[in-house]
């Protein structure tokens, strides 16, 4: 819960949330685009390596949950210095354990990893929906562009430090003390936080994450979001792929499709705010899944590389709005906005995390571009539940 904000601090609180949100998205990339050379510095196999990217899921899993209650105890300012710190520390124990070759040094180090970044992922979502709140419009899928751009840019360090042959663990020491400086910094002007109020009579659940997992909305917004999550993530992991396998790509075009899908969502993030303002919510998500269905579609039957990679850019385009639109959405309340948007980003990112390898497990016996017909199911669900992501009656908030 926030108190008033002036002009001043929601401009400054507007760009501190666009650094973080990019950070995080430079964090991210900086690790994926490197995993290779994870394999050969610890001499383990892709399976080997699924297992320690699961310890790093696991740890996402378990603080993603707990996010609201940490956010709501100590605001969403500490909990990303806290969360950044945490991922700083874990990214260190990941460098030293690299450096040792030690397998369990760095399943542990990416566990804690894990933790941090779903710590930070969520009070940065609170955090940029209580903005988007005060700033009166649309601007939450523009944070989440800052995120695209981010992983863009770390994907770019990444490539340019391994063809220069720096090593991993160094690459990873910088990360991590960039990460510790920016999250320590840029939170301060984060809105003002007033501490946590005595709930009402009649509302002495409010906030809690365990009223929110019985919210009805939020968990209709939570699917929605789940098979949002499902779509990005399955076209971030298996577009190259199913290029690659099902139209005899090279594996330069098969990138480059993927580069297609990820620009598509990028640039729909940086522009799509303002048809959320002009036509709702609820119609911009419908068109979002339509247009998904659509490019998946057409990328999967798709008998010319040309025609997928129209696909692949519809597909992002359908993408990029809907799990931005859920956070939004989850923090209709400012009140419970700390809860419910832990429950929406818990189950999208069970999607996120999951649902890729359980494709590439059906890809095994149907190949992976039949495959990716399975997101459609989902896709449809979160067309027809679109209508959960309805704004809720504004609520005056309780005054300084």
């Amino acid at each position: 819960m926030t108190s008033t904000a002036t002009v001043p601090q929601l401009k400054a609180a507007t760009g501190a949330t666009f650094l973080v949100f990019g950070i995080n998205g430079l964090v991210f990339a900086s690790w994926a685009a490197r995993i290779p050379a994870v394999t050969e510095i610890l001499h383990i196999t892709a399976g080997q390596m699924g297992t320690l990217l699961l310890c790093l899921a696991v740890g996402s899993l378990i603080a993603l949950p707990t996010a609201g209650f940490v956010v709501g105890r100590i605001g969403t300012a500490n909990t990303v210095r806290s969360a950044g710190l945490v991922a700083a520390v874990a990214g260190v124990g990941v460098a030293l354990s690299l450096m040792a070759a030690s397998v369990p040094g760095t399943a542990i180090a990416l566990f804690f990893f894990g933790i941090g970044v779903g710590l930070w992922d969520v009070s940065q979502n609170i955090e940029g929906a209580d903005v988007e709140h005060r700033l009166g419009r649309t601007i939450m899928p523009q944070f989440h562009a800052a995120f695209s751009g981010g992983a863009f840019v770390g994907a770019l360090i990444g490539a340019g430090l391994s063809t220069l042959g720096v090593g991993l663990p160094e690459h990873l020491l910088v990360i991590a003390a960039v990460v510790a400086v920016l999250t320590a910094v840029a939170p301060r002007y984060f809105l003002p936080h007033l501490p946590a109020e005595t709930p009402a009579a009649g509302d002495a659940d409010r906030g809690k994450a365990g009223s929110a997992w019985r919210d009805g909305r939020t968990l209709l917004i939570g699917v929605v979001v789940l098979g949002a999550t499902l779509t990005e993530g399955a076209g971030n992991d298996w577009i190259a792929k199913a290029a690659v396998d099902g139209l005899g790509a090279e594996q330069s075009t098969g990138a480059l499709l993927f580069a297609a899908f990820v620009l598509a969502m990028t640039a729909m993030r940086f522009f799509g705010g303002r048809a959320i303002d002009v036509y709702g919510r609820v119609a911009v998500l419908r068109a979002s899944m339509a247009a998904a269905t659509a490019g998946l579609c057409l990328f999967v039957f798709a008998g010319t590389i040309w025609l997928a990679a129209a696909g692949a850019v519809l597909w992002g385009v359908g993408a990029a709005l809907a799990f931005p639109i859920g956070m939004s959405a989850a923090a209709d309340d400012p009140r419970k906005a700390a809860a419910r948007v832990s429950v929406v980003s818990t189950l999208g990112y069970i999607a996120f995390l999951a649902g890729p390898p359980l494709l590439g497990y059906l890809g095994d016996v149907t190949g992976i571009r039949t495959a990716l017909l399975a997101i459609g199911i989902p896709i449809v669900v979160a067309l027809v539940l679109a209508g959960a992501a309805k704004p809720l009656p504004a609520k005056p908030l309780p005054a300084k």
